[in-house]
């Protein structure tokens, strides 16, 4: 698979099965506008530009929800967490709700966060709906910031899984129902809390649990 491209598309059943958000400009995002918090910038990534987010002020925000409707699924994302504070939300999926509450504060979501300690992070993989609340969280597998890495989360139809690079985080039983429409927001929390440090290249969002050998391969720069 060829890396200058990120992510590989896998003619056909790609284009049905995937959804593929590649962070290399500051209008669209897929087939979707971004609306910009802050002042994110276009920074290099081994596989091509990425966008870069301050820790402070800097987000975007869209109005889908990729994976509403999905009864199984996996996230994949290649991103770089450059330090910063302790609890950063850099992935936030939201199903609306009737009636209406602020972005940012429904109960139906799914999630990437890291945790940050010192110079290391760890994965916060997360997910809540209707008959269901699971966090993947483990604080002893960290990782040194700086560096670009892979990570995924991924649900089969009973077992809700993280990984970091190809590696299992943690894996645990859920009674998942599938999420409706809503909206997304990259590098910040939705209600513009909890901002990230760092930058994102491409998320892929698939309505099938993938293996973990059909991840993307990130041994290859």
């Amino acid at each position: 698979m060829g890396l200058a491209a990120g992510f590989p598309a896998r003619g056909s059943e790609a284009r049905n099965a995937h959804s593929l958000w590649t962070f290399d400009n500051l209008q669209t995002v897929g087939s979707q506008k971004m609306e910009l918090s802050g002042a994110p910038v276009l920074t290099n990534s081994p596989w091509g530009s990425a966008l870069c987010f301050d820790g402070i002020r800097d987000g975007i925000f869209i109005e889908q929800h990729p994976l509403a409707g999905a009864r199984t699924f996996t996230i994949e994302a290649l991103f770089r967490p450059d330090g910063g504070a302790f609890e950063q939300r850099w992935l936030h999926l939201e199903s609306d709700q009737n009636p209406p509450v602020e972005p940012g504060k429904g109960d139906t979501r799914i999630l990437f966060e890291i945790r940050v300690v010192d110079d290391h992070w760890y994965l916060d993989a997360f997910m809540t709906g209707p008959g269901y609340r699971q966090a993947m969280i483990v604080s002893t597998k960290s990782f040194p910031v700086g560096q670009w890495y892979h990570v995924a989360q991924s649900y089969d139809g009973r077992i809700y899984r993280s990984f970091v690079n190809g590696e299992l985080q943690m894996a645990a039983p859920v009674a998942f129902s599938p999420q409706g429409p809503g909206r997304a927001s990259i590098g910040v929390r939705l209600n513009r809390v909890n901002f990230f440090q760092g930058a994102v290249r491409q998320i892929r969002f698939s309505r099938t649990a993938l293996a973990d050998s059909h991840f993307f391969d990130l041994s290859r720069p």
